[in-house]
């Protein structure tokens, strides 16, 4: 019983001490890159929400408990999300592409860009980039919304300022 506790407690305290250090690493690169506190803040709960899980996998690898049973129901509940997120794999796709994008891409908000995509080009200045799209405003002030995945998948040319 008391090894169950201790090491329970050493998974609150590292479970705390990881989301403390994503938050802080989160930051840190949104800062380097100089992207909106929206973002930061969207990537920071996508991954503190995965670490959760794994801590709440742990919990119970430590304290027994009877899988069998959960794992019947989990097998179901993923199974319906399984198709929930296959009728959905354009929101799932534009949320990775959002993280993808956070990490690497080259271009921030008041860059002046052209997706290029044959007759349907879109150009104009990075409003915002979001968790689902990348907000455009073109020369005649309309914004267009581009999907994030899409956004991945086309060519950007990016003007010099």
């Amino acid at each position: 019983m008391s090894t169950e506790i201790l090491l329970t407690t050493l998974l609150v305290i590292a479970t705390i001490v990881t989301l403390k250090s994503l938050n802080f690493f989160f930051n840190k690169i949104g800062k380097f890159k100089r992207v909106s506190e929206k973002r930061v803040y969207y990537i920071n709960k996508t991954f503190s929400l995965l670490i959760i899980i794994i801590s709440f996998l742990f919990l119970a690898f430590i304290w027994s408990v009877n899988l069998s049973g959960l794992l019947i129901f989990a097998s179901s509940i993923f199974a319906v999300i399984g198709v929930a997120l296959f009728a959905q794999w354009s929101i799932l796709s534009n949320v990775t592409s959002s993280i993808i994008i956070f990490f690497t891409f080259p271009s921030r908000v008041g860059d002046k860009v052209q997706v290029v995509d044959g007759e349907n080009s879109v150009s104009g200045e990075i409003v915002e980039i979001s968790l689902f799209q990348i907000e455009i405003k073109d020369e005649d002030g309309n914004t267009v919304f581009y999907p994030n995945n899409l956004f991945m998948q086309k060519p950007i040319k990016k003007f010099k300022k």
